[in-house]
């Protein structure tokens, strides 16, 4: 049974060697198309589960090698990354946990797509736990009114796309329950003032929260 997916994307892969790890735990890693040959050096050529994307970022060579697992998908309304988020819960359907990697540095736009795409994502299949992590971060989302584990002082950055979101906190350092959601800077860099923060939606919604 598939239980913990890996997704690589093409951004920076990781070095640090907690997502490694996830990689090397993971019962299957399906890699966006341009991020294979990475994954090849660092797996030392075992080929990932799945290959997913529109195959425009993988060469000719590498798309003949791995034509058995390349699942091609055209369309261009979706990303790379949506495309094999959808491939994993359409096919992996016991699958409880995603993680992402590769997912930022490169490319900055890129990188804020991705965020974005995890958002609608999470908000399409709220019943799998998803994060993003790097070396530097861990992201993940939130549908509803939760709580989660940081650490006290830990950075803590809160996004919406939702302008009409209210959002009451605590364990935060500055309490966001008068912030209005009409920029991205709005939620940046707060610190935990507890272990454990808490965050009451208004309404089912999307709101990233990014651990630096």
């Amino acid at each position: 049974m598939v239980g913990t997916i890996c997704i690589i994307a093409n951004g920076e892969f990781p070095q640090e060697a907690y997502p490694q790890l996830l990689i090397a735990q993971a019962d299957a890693v399906v890699c966006c198309d341009g991020a294979l040959r990475t994954y090849l050096d660092f797996s030392g050529g075992v080929p990932p589960t799945a290959i997913v994307g529109d195959a425009d970022s993988l060469d000719e060579e590498l798309a003949k090698a791995y034509s058995e697992i390349l699942h091609s998908i055209d369309e261009q309304e979706y990303t790379d990354l949506m495309k094999a988020l959808l491939f994993c819960a359409r096919n992996y359907p016991q699958a409880e946990t995603i993680h992402i990697l590769g997912a930022s540095g490169h490319s900055e736009d890129h990188c804020i797509g991705n965020y974005g795409v995890m958002m609608e994502f999470q908000r399409m299949h709220p019943e799998i736990d998803l994060d993003m992590i790097s070396d530097y971060t861990t992201a993940f989302v939130m549908t509803e009114s939760g709580s989660f584990d940081c650490g006290k002082d830990r950075k803590v950055s809160i996004f919406t796309p939702d302008t009409g979101l209210n959002i009451r906190s605590t364990g935060l350092q500055w309490p966001l329950d008068k912030v209005v959601w009409d920029n991205w800077w709005k939620g940046v860099r707060n610190v935990a003032s507890e272990d454990r923060v808490s965050l009451e939606l208004s309404r089912p919604s999307m709101v990233l929260v990014i651990l630096n």
